[in-house]
Formats: C-alpha cells, structure tokens, sequence
C-alpha cells in the first residue's frame, strides 16, 4: 500500500515526532543527547530549516520547526541517518534506530504555534521526569537567545521577555497536540526478555559467571533491547561494567 502523503502547512511551520522503533532507547547518556544536538544544528543550516523548539526525550523527540524550503525530509534524513550509524557503532547492534517515518503534523494558526510550542517544552514535566525549567535536552533555556541555532524571534514578538515566557509556560494548554507514550519497554517486559534470552529468572545469576560468559550474555541482553539501566537494575551489575562488555 502507498504511504500517505504529508499534509502540507500554509505557514511552513510543523510539529515534528520521530521515535526509536518499537521504543527503542535512543540516548544512553550524556554524549548522546549531545552529538543529536550537534547533528540537528548542522543539518539545520545546510537545509535551512529554523528549529524553533526541541526536546530530546529518551526514546523519541519533538521538535517545532519552520521548513520554508520544503527540505524537512532532508533533514530528518540526514539527521537520522547519521546519528543511527553512530549509536548502532558504539552499542554494537544492528538494524533500523528510527520507526520508519517521522510524524510531522502542520501548525497554522499563531494559537496552536503557541500550544505545540509549550507542549514541546514541557514533555519532560508530563513524563514526570522533572520541571521543564530543570530538564537539561529542551531548548527551554535559549528561548529569546540569538546566539543559539533555535530561532524564537517570532515567539519572542508574541510571548514577550522572559518573565512573561516563565508565566505563559506554567499556563495549561487548552488544545492538544499528537502524543508519545513516554514509557519505554518497562521491567517487566525486561525480565521476560531476560528469561527469554538466557533462560534466567533472576539477572542476579550472571555475578557467577566467568568474565568472558558474563559480558558475552550482558551483550545479548543489549542486543534484545534492554538498556543499560535496565540490566542494571534487573542483575545489580554496575553501569561501567555493562558498558564496557558492550564495546
């Protein structure tokens, strides 16, 4: 079957969604988030797209984007690309990162601009992670920044300096915008795969094996699809450890 076309927006601006393929962890640590970034602002210039808002959450992001070359495509292509092939290299697996197609929903009218703006920025507080003034991957803290490759000239014209910009991100919004379960594949799915994968009950186990058996299973383990915390916690190995048997 044809994939659907694309809606087009009047105004050039879209609410965008791209997600890790079957919720696929896409930012292990720091560094991850940071080389996205990096990605997105190289990838914006050359294509000319104007990134307005973002929010990189664990296994998908959102962003808020003015697209007046028709070059979206482009660059979610290359941005996706790129970053699949770094992360696939340092976590040793294989296969597709994203879900097929990023979800871009049109945005026409200056009330929803303003309400995708503030949903973008406030994923962090709906995920129950911590205050979007406090969440390190949004763009919450270069709104009104010139320096910065987010562009908010425009909602800076409407919004206005950054009292009022505090003030109007603790309004509600009263439209809604296209929604992501936030959860990733949770513990219980964790422990099944364990079972599943090694014929484990308890992940505990593995503090018996020998070294070359035990990084050889926290391997197959990472390329079922746990993440690192995830091993963690289901067999109290530490965090380095999982790493490095990755590597």
């Amino acid at each position: 079957m044809p994939r659907k076309a694309r809606r087009e927006s009047h105004t050039k601006y879209y609410h965008v969604i791209v997600r890790g393929v079957g919720k696929q962890i896409l930012f292990e640590n720091d560094n991850d988030y940071s080389y996205y970034l990096s990605l997105m602002k190289r990838f914006s210039v050359e294509t000319g797209i104007r990134i307005c808002a973002y929010c990189l959450m664990e296994n998908h992001v959102h962003l808020l984007v003015y697209d007046p070359e028709e070059t979206l495509s482009v660059f979610m292509k290359k941005t996706g690309v790129c970053y699949a092939g770094y992360y696939n290299t340092k976590y040793e697996r294989t296969g597709h990162l994203f879900q097929d197609r990023f979800m871009s929903e049109p945005v026409e009218t200056k009330e929803y601009m303003l309400t995708v703006f503030r949903y973008i920025l406030n994923n962090p507080e709906a995920a129950g992670i911590c205050p979007a003034s406090e969440y390190r991957w949004s763009s919450y803290h270069l709104y009104g920044n010139r320096r910065s490759f987010v562009n908010t000239t425009l909602l800076f014209s409407w919004i206005g300096d950054w009292e009022h910009y505090v003030a109007f991100m603790d309004q509600e919004n009263h439209d809604k915008c296209p929604d992501y379960d936030y959860r990733t594949n949770d513990d219980d799915w964790a422990k099944e795969t364990l079972y599943e994968t090694l014929g484990l009950i308890s992940g505990s186990e593995l503090k018996a094996y020998s070294k070359a058996k035990r990084d050889e299973a926290l391997r197959q383990l990472r390329r079922a699809g746990l993440t690192i915390k995830q091993i963690e916690r289901l067999t109290g190995i530490g965090r380095g450890i999982v790493q490095r048997a990755g590597k």
